[in-house]
């Protein structure tokens, strides 16, 4: 939260103030405090010894009951306290607060220790509660007539009467303290508007500047620092104006030609410090920040990329050309060209070229494994086909049923590269958006009952059950059947292909958020975890030998992926090594 220069020097000065009124309060409060009742003890005090000096002078030496009483209630009337007086052996034999039929019920005084001390040391003090009165109370005795004791005078006051007093002093220095406090915050607060009314507007005119606009100048009130202040800012002024236009115009035409350039450029400074990136590295790295000032591995957050930047720097003749690897925001190849900026022997800085060359590796990757796939896939069949034709060129075929024998492994391989080829045509057409699909409503049923029965042959031969689950409202899906065929026929004729005699393949279709659901669960060998994630690639095989002694081409769950796709559907497949598999894929509804 920004808080204003005023604001700032107002909380300073109310803090320091603060601290001081406080110290300044518990120290007069102690002082106040401790003087008080120092004050009322010694005032006291004093009335105690002068009606002392009184009474020996006024009595005589001898003191009856009656005047006792008489001269308590006087006394204490008189000065606004309580008044006792006590007989030698310790009887109360006048109060100013007790009544005088009630003199007899009070206990012998005798142990008092105020009493105790008159007696000994001719002046006696103590706080206790009185159980006469039931308050709490502050007690002074002396002795009368210290050559011949005839009793002893004793005063007290009420605890809550000092406290009362102290209370009084209290809210007086407290409001006294508020008082001070609320004059000082006002008065903070226009002194620091006034010191801090220039600086606001030389604030004011540093934004105006740093949008471009000069026309305004700092008014220099004073011949002191701040006046100084207001000069140097309209001195920048001056010669920013003259800068900005003079570059305005240079990066007007580099940021035309930056900006049309495909490959991203980035330009640093002797230090590795970026200066500049073109809206094609930005869109390359999701840069949406200010690059300019940091080093490229604090906006590219690549170490690679730092070291080549490092090694072009440090080299003033070498120009570097390597190849990068990036993950973020996604896997990517960078081919990078940086060159120095060399004046008189001295690298000023380096430029950078990036080229994006992700899809071209990723195009060069698919035709190298195609090309190894497919070779590795005619190869088989081809010399398989080559070899037993040799022999039955040969002659040394010696019998009809060899021949015979012969003869059909050369029609399964030819068979096999047919339906290979068939396979790779079918992809491309699909990958390249040729195959012509003709979407219609369609009912599921019919489709999957034709593709069990064509494979029929293949679970009885294994004595495997197929059971379906189909509901008979399930609605129409949207699709092409000849495809849809295709897909049932290469998910089932795999399922049978990996379960073991005597097995389970189970076909549930169901209806959920305006898409069907189709299930293919079977109780074949499964397939391990690393693998799933790869199981739809073009030519991937778990378990190659296999594979290729089933009879696959390693196509049709790539062929399945993508039917489904072009249907806007999902495929997925979820397995247990051991225990099975369950291929899933959705079709939108009519």
């Amino acid at each position: 939260m920004r808080i204003k220069i005023y604001w700032k020097l107002t909380f300073i000065f109310c803090s320091l103030v603060v601290f001081i009124l406080t110290a300044a309060y518990f120290h007069l409060n102690t002082s106040i405090k401790t003087y008080t009742e120092a004050r009322i003890n010694e005032n006291l005090k004093k009335e105690l010894l002068l009606n002392q000096n009184l009474l020996d002078n006024e009595l005589n030496n001898n003191i009856n009951s009656t005047d006792a009483e008489g001269l308590a209630i006087r006394i204490g009337q008189y000065l606004g306290l309580r008044a006792t007086i006590i007989d030698p052996d310790g009887v109360v034999i006048g109060d100013s607060e007790v009544n005088k039929n009630d003199l007899e019920k009070l206990e012998n005084h005798i142990t008092r220790s105020e009493v105790q001390d008159a007696l000994r040391k001719g002046f006696g003090q103590s706080k206790r509660f009185s159980v006469s009165i039931r308050r709490e109370m502050l007690y002074m005795a002396v002795p009368l007539n210290k050559d011949k004791l005839i009793g002893i005078l004793r005063f007290a006051i009420p605890l809550s009467d000092i406290e009362i007093i102290e209370s009084k002093m209290y809210r007086t220095l407290s409001i006294t303290i508020i008082f001070a406090f609320l004059a000082t915050l006002i008065a903070s607060f226009f002194v620091s508007i006034m010191i801090s009314k220039p600086l606001y507007e030389m604030s004011g005119i540093a934004k105006r500047l740093a949008s471009g606009d000069f026309s305004r100048k700092a008014i220099v009130r004073s011949n002191d620092e701040t006046g100084d202040l207001a000069k140097a800012l309209n001195n920048m002024a001056d010669e920013i104006n003259a800068k900005v236009k003079s570059i305005s115009s240079e990066k007007a035409k580099l940021e035309a030609i930056l900006s049309s350039m495909f490959e991203g450029i980035m330009l640093t400074n002797e230090k590795g410090e970026i200066l500049l990136m073109n809206p094609s590295i930005r869109k390359l790295f999701l840069i949406d920040s200010s690059p300019e000032g940091k080093r490229p591995l604090e906006v590219i957050r690549n170490n690679v990329i730092q070291e080549i930047v490092d090694r072009v720097l440090h080299n003033n003749k070498e120009v570097i050309t390597q190849e990068v690897s990036i993950s973020i925001p996604e896997e990517k190849k960078i081919m990078i060209n940086g060159v120095p900026i060399v004046k008189d022997g001295i690298v000023e800085g380096a430029v950078f070229v990036f080229h994006d060359i992700t899809e071209l590796k990723r195009l060069e990757e698919v035709r190298k494994d195609f090309v190894a796939n497919v070779s590795h896939e005619l190869r088989t069949p081809i010399s398989s086909i080559k070899g037993y034709a040799e022999t039955l060129l040969d002659g040394k075929a010696d019998n009809e049923d060899t021949v015979k024998e012969f003869l059909n492994i050369i029609y399964q391989d030819s068979d096999r590269l047919a339906n290979l080829i068939d396979d790779l045509l079918d992809l491309s057409k699909i990958e390249s958006g040729k195959m012509k699909m003709e979407f219609e409503p369609l009912d599921i049923s019919p489709i999957i009952n034709r593709s069990v029965n064509v494979l029929e042959k293949s679970s009885k031969d294994k004595s495997l059950s197929i059971k379906l689950n189909v509901p008979n409202d399930l609605p129409k899906v949207l699709g092409d059947q000849k495809r849809l065929l295709q897909v049932f026929l290469n998910l089932l004729d795999n399922a049978i292909k990996y379960t073991t005699e005597g097995g389970l393949i189970n076909v549930v279709v169901s209806g959920k958020e305006k898409v069907a659901q189709v299930d293919i669960s079977d109780t074949g060998i499964g397939i391990p975890g690393k693998d799933l994630p790869r199981i739809f690639e073009r030519f991937y095989r778990v378990d190659k030998a296999r594979s290729r002694e089933l009879g696959g081409t390693g196509l049709g769950l790539s062929i399945v992926k993508h039917i489904v796709q072009a249907h806007n559907g999902q495929v997925w497949v979820q397995s247990e090594l051991g225990k099975g598999s369950t291929f899933s894929f959705t079709l939108p509804m009519a």
